[in-house]
């Protein structure tokens, strides 16, 4: 093993690479004042130290790393293992297989190409409400989840067989972070008797949940990931570590995701982007270990690259609660004990570059939207707040309704089913037996009577057919990892619906319900405390074990509802304990979506409506017809905590994670190919051998300027990956969904963006067609529209960039604020590059989404302070010439781009280049970090 230091110790005979003899043995002052995360990011480039991809200076910077004066160097960053989810991991199993193409057209061995670290992928992302509020949602929601997505269940157990360290955990197990934490982690790694810090990074953003765990990781691209899997380290500038100070007790009526949501608002007004944040004080010594991972669930939301909480009494605890053996506990609290980092820090023990501060007592009840997680609402100012929002225009945020139209109600047309629900409809004896009975929304539709509003009926069968009004919850979703994965607030969730069935209450038939536990453990135990029967009787059955409603996989709402809303205009509602609320991401026809925690979704699923103020309006009428109140339902802490207690235990997780391999049998069903090349199937329209390395050669290219660029796109602040990267449903008179036709496939089969994830020429015909991406060269037009440039034709975004192609023109994108924030979706940067776009110039950039341009080839630039398209007088009539640009380029330096107007006029703005890191450059020069890592490889080999 390498050790230029000399600081390899022995530890119960086992060996480690000490920091505290860094310091004391090798003359590197002052790391054990260093914030612990940095310290663990430290032991890595340490251990990895060979004198090639890391050398000893690298070490000496980061162990020099100062709170005062942030350094520009980049940090080569070697990871313990990779975790995938299945949206994001099928697309990078293809570039796997098509790397392994690649080596064998050259004459090399394929087999070179295989994770040199443990890569675990989850499958969690591809269930979908289909079914709700009935007994058998669940297994009629598995059926039809197989049935969608055999083709890509094959491409990934032909994966977990041709590569040898990497393993699926099947689908209905649990969320991708959820499981991490109660299984997949290690906490510290024993490898040949060599101890190191368990870290990683994940193909989603929200891989900070470990961070909760005293774990350092975050999301990266998928195209990230694979470098890291193939062993290369992840690079990224020396950062900024911020100190949040927690001290106070969360008080009475406040949870775990009230203190997230503060935390969210806060972090993302103090700026930390790009940033590592480290929770420390007697406040978070004390949040649960469950707490802390909801907190830290949540860091891109508030921004930051991690939000972590080093390893204490607290992780043991939870370590314990989860099954694991005490020989795992006691190594863990052993080497972090030796390596001085055992136990979360006080006042004044660490260094930070800021220092914050947060008195949890002061946390109390809220939720956050319409449409950012940032945007905190106190819960007696929902009311107020949705009200101010309705009339605000909405380029500031609000919905543009009219006064004279802020009251208006419509009436559906057709019964709904209670709760937007689907009835029983009889038992599913056979999980691989006949396809799923139950009609898509398409079919619904056209199945469905049409009625003339004229003549629309009030009453059907003796029944009043229910109003819609502006603020009417229509879903309402206990989902998402943030969340369910927390037994407080899901336990609190339970009570509320015992609590409101004691009183008589119910849910409207209007709100679409739905439980999406993290694991199945969630069920164990609401069912050891006998709340699932409670949570059952409001509609808030078991939908599935995965990401639902907060990706956007709640599923189609009765077609009826649908149809009220586009009538009226109306702003419809959706409640969820997510960490997600981004326009359209929900439900494409609902507008305002709240974030809360689970026990609020089951309070305002009450309501009916976030027009309220839950602290003085009541939440309906009880069976003995007198008015009940939230406080009336809301459970104590002490009652929480005690079925915490007594409904926990460690046997449920050594129950559900003993086997995995026997867990699902319809997975075990799956049939596909074998061997170390994969056999592409030319007619499949979920997997296709991608062409980011056609022409492949073991030459790299050279960096030129970039003449003439058309401009694509021109957009506003706040550009998400959601508004760029395909997802949700595939439109029917869209690029896509043409194409699926084309290909022989039906409107009832078109399945999501997200499943076809591993098909190319279905995700570029996607690329900037949200329904709510707003172009400004599409005359106000939402979606992916654009104008075919000189000729001022509008033109669906994917057919104009197939003509500029036809003509060897480069294309450009002209961006806001915060370009590309949100989850770490590679697509956004993949369909950007094959849709011919050679560069990206924007006010800043989320830090994911730049790495991710950079790898694909795709160039960023920054426009300097107070320079916009605005200000420029940009209307997409121009032309952009982008100079200065060759293999001397260095990261940071200032670019100009000439501005050439229909008219002849040319201006010159100096453009900051967001290539960070050298090792950036080499990427870029390279065509892409797939490219590098290949050459990389097989030079090496």
């Amino acid at each position: 093993m390498n050790d230029p230091f000399n600081v390899l110790k022995e530890l119960n005979g086992k060996q480690y690479y000490s920091l505290p003899a860094l310091e004391s043995e090798a003359g590197l002052s002052g790391i054990s004042r260093l914030p612990v995360s940095i310290r663990i990011v430290l032991e890595s480039v340490l251990r990895n130290c060979d004198g090639k991809r890391i050398v000893k200076e690298d070490v000496e910077a980061l162990a020099k790393w100062s709170a005062t004066e942030p350094s520009n160097k980049e940090i080569p960053f070697v990871v313990s293992r990779v975790v995938l989810q299945d949206f994001t991991g099928v697309p990078l199993l293809v570039d796997l297989a098509a790397m392994r193409d690649a080596v064998k057209a050259i004459g090399s061995d394929p087999a070179k190409i295989e994770p040199l670290v443990p890569v675990d992928l989850v499958v969690d992302h591809s269930v979908q409400v289909d079914r709700s509020g009935s007994a058998n949602a669940f297994l009629e929601n598995l059926k039809i989840e197989f049935s969608r997505n055999k083709e890509r269940y094959q491409f990934l157990k032909w994966g977990q067989q041709a590569f040898d360290t990497f393993s699926v955990v099947p689908p209905a197990i649990g969320i991708v972070h959820q499981v991490n934490l109660e299984y997949l982690a290690r906490v510290v790694f024993d490898n040949d008797g060599l101890l190191y810090p368990d870290t990683l990074v994940g193909t989603d953003s929200h891989t900070t949940m470990i961070n909760g765990l005293g774990i350092v990781g975050w999301g990266v691209g998928g195209i990230e990931a694979e470098s890291g899997m193939l062993g290369q380290p992840v690079y990224f500038k020396t950062p900024e570590v911020i100190g949040v100070h927690l001290h106070g007790d969360l008080p009475e009526g406040a949870t775990a995701t009230d203190l997230t949501l503060q935390i969210t608002q806060m972090l993302r007004a103090e700026g930390v982007v790009g940033k590592f944040v480290e929770f420390y004080g007697e406040g978070a010594a004390k949040l649960s270990l469950a707490d802390r991972a909801t907190v830290a669930n949540m860091a891109p939301e508030y921004g930051a690259t991690m939000g972590f909480f080093p390893v204490d009494e607290k992780s043991l605890d939870y370590l314990r609660l989860t099954g694991r053996s005490e020989e795992d506990i006691a190594r863990v609290k052993d080497y972090y004990t030796a390596q001085n980092m055992f136990g979360i820090p006080k006042k004044g023990e660490v260094d930070y570059s800021v220092d914050l501060d947060l008195d949890i007592s002061t946390v109390v009840p809220c939720v956050s939207g319409p449409k950012r997680p940032q945007d905190r609402i106190e819960v007696p100012s929902l009311k107020e707040r949705f009200n101010q929002l309705m009339d605000m225009p909405v380029a500031e945020g609000g919905f543009g309704i009219a006064k004279d139209e802020q009251s208006k109600k419509v009436r559906v047309k057709a019964p709904v089913a209670a709760g937007g629900r689907d009835e029983p409809t009889g038992g599913v004896a056979d999980l691989a037996g006949e396809e799923g009975a139950a009609m898509d929304e398409a079919e619904m539709v056209a199945n469905r009577p049409a009625t003339p509003a004229d003549e629309a009926p009030k009453t059907v069968d003796g029944e009043e057919l229910p109003e819609i009004s502006h603020g009417q919850v229509l879903i309402a979703a206990i989902t998402s990892c943030t969340n369910t994965s927390n037994p407080s607030v899901m336990i609190a969730a339970g009570l509320v619906a015992r609590k409101a069935l004691e009183k008589g209450l119910n849910v409207n038939p209007l709100v679409k319900t739905s439980l999406g536990p993290g694991s199945r453990v969630v069920t164990d135990y609401l069912e050891e405390t006998d709340l699932q029967k409670d949570l059952d009787a409001l509609g808030f059955q078991l939908v599935g074990y995965g990401c639902t409603t907060c990706i956007g996989n709640s599923g189609p709402l009765d077609p009826a509802i649908e149809d009220a809303l586009k009538e009226g205009e109306l702003v419809g509602a959706s409640v969820l304990s997510g960490n997600r609320n981004f326009e359209a991401r929900v439900h494409g026809a609902i507008k305002s979506n709240f974030l809360m925690s689970p026990p609020l979704v089951v309070a305002y699923a009450l309501a009916g409506t976030v027009n309220i103020d839950l602290t003085k309006d009541p939440i309906g009428t009880g069976k003995d017809g007198e008015a009940v109140y939230l406080k009336d339902i809301w459970p104590s802490n002490e009652e929480i905590e005690s079925l915490v207690l007594s409904g926990l235990k460690p046997e449920m997780f050594r129950a559900k994670y003993g086997d995995l391999t026997s867990a699902n049998p319809e997975w075990n069903a799956v049939e596909t190919s074998t061997g170390n090349i994969y056999q592409w199937d030319e007619q499949s329209t979920y997997i296709q051998n991608p062409p980011f390395f056609e022409g492949f050669g073991m030459e790299a290219g050279t960096i030129t300027d970039l003449k003439d660029l058309r401009p694509l796109a021109i957009v506003g602040d706040s550009i998400t990956t959601d508004h760029i990267s395909p997802a949700g449903a595939i439109k029917e008179d869209g690029p896509a969904g043409r194409y699926l036709k084309e290909n022989g496939v039906e409107k009832k089969d078109f399945n999501s963006f997200g499943s076809r994830r591993g098909n190319d020429r279905i995700m570029t015909r996607g690329t900037f067609a949200n329904v709510r991406f707003k172009n400004k060269m599409a005359d106000g037009k939402e979606g992916g529209y654009t104008k075919l440039m000189p000729e001022g034709k509008p033109s669906d975004i994917y057919d104009a960039c197939q003509e500029y192609k036809q003509r060897g023109e480069g294309l450009i994108v002209i961006a806001g604020e915060d370009y590309g924030m949100g989850s770490s979706r590679d697509w956004a940067a993949k369909g950007t590059a094959l849709l011919g776009v050679r560069a990206v110039v924007a006010k800043s950039f989320e830090r994911i989404h730049r790495s991710n341009l950079i790898g694909m080839g795709v160039l960023p630039l920054q426009f300097p302070d107070g320079v916009s398209d605005e200000s420029l007088g940009l209307d997409g009539s121009e032309t952009f010439s982008i100079t200065g640009l060759s293999d001397q380029i260095q990261p940071g330096q200032s670019i100009p781009m000439e501005i050439k107007k229909a008219d002849g006029a040319t201006q010159t703005v100096d453009l900051t280049l967001r290539i960070d890191t050298g090792i950036e450059v080499d990427y870029y020069r390279h065509g892409g970090i797939l490219q590098y890592v290949l050459r990389d490889i097989l030079s090496a080999s």
